[in-house]
């Protein structure tokens, strides 16, 4: 599962770049996606909005499997 969550996270990363942020991938534990944001989505008020309103709602249509994101 993870070069198809690499793959939908490239197609995110353009958008949080052009913001000053970006996310990486930790890890995979399960149906349980571990990311950290960086740069500006690090310490942003909106984090969770992007976490969970973009991130992993983007996962979650692409990728059945994907239960839920989590931010480490």
């Amino acid at each position: 599962m993870r070069p198809e969550v690499e793959k939908v996270l490239d197609s995110i990363r353009p958008a949080l770049q052009a913001d000053g942020g970006d996310v990486e991938l930790i890890g995979i534990d399960g149906g349980v996606v571990k990311v950290r944001l960086l740069g500006a989505c690090g310490g942003c008020p909106m984090a969770t909005m992007t976490l969970k309103g973009g991130i992993e709602a983007a996962l979650k249509e692409r990728i059945p499997a994907v239960e839920r994101v989590e931010s480490v």
